[in-house]
């Protein structure tokens, strides 16, 4: 079963997925965030469409490896997305955090070599974002 990666912002969430044998991440969209109930609804269509098993999101600690305000922020949209999960008879997907410092960082970098224009590197940073996010984990299992 393929896995989701998702880098959870305050404004998008950037949507990663694997391919079927678990080796690479692609980027699928960025979702415009309209309310966490909203989102997380949106989160549960793409995990059934892509058949995934587990949701990867990426948590923003701060360099010294404390949290940040963003951080409970994600911790937020986990509880919400879990408890979707478990109502929805989905409890079998297992949600994992993956450390996120300095994917957007890469991403841009990628971007940029990629010779995006900066109104395009805006577009599709989170979804970058969270290709990096999943592939990380992807190559720790």
């Amino acid at each position: 079963m393929r896995k989701i990666g998702l880098d959870v912002g305050d404004k998008t969430i950037g949507v990663a997925v694997s391919d079927a044998l678990n080796i690479t991440a692609q980027g699928i969209m960025t979702i415009e965030r309209i309310g966490i109930k909203k989102d997380t609804t949106k989160v549960l269509e793409l995990i059934k469409e892509h058949e995934c098993d587990t949701v990867v999101i990426g948590l923003p600690k701060k360099l010294d490896g404390t949290d940040s305000p963003q951080t409970e922020k994600v911790y937020e949209f986990r509880r919400k997305l879990e408890n979707k999960l478990k109502s929805s008879g989905m409890g079998d997907v297992a949600v994992e955090y993956y450390d996120e410092r300095l994917t957007t960082v890469m991403a841009e970098r990628v971007l940029i070599e990629a010779d995006l224009s900066r109104r395009r590197r805006k577009e599709v940073i989170d979804k970058q974002a969270a290709v990096i996010i999943l592939q990380g984990y992807l190559d720790s299992i």
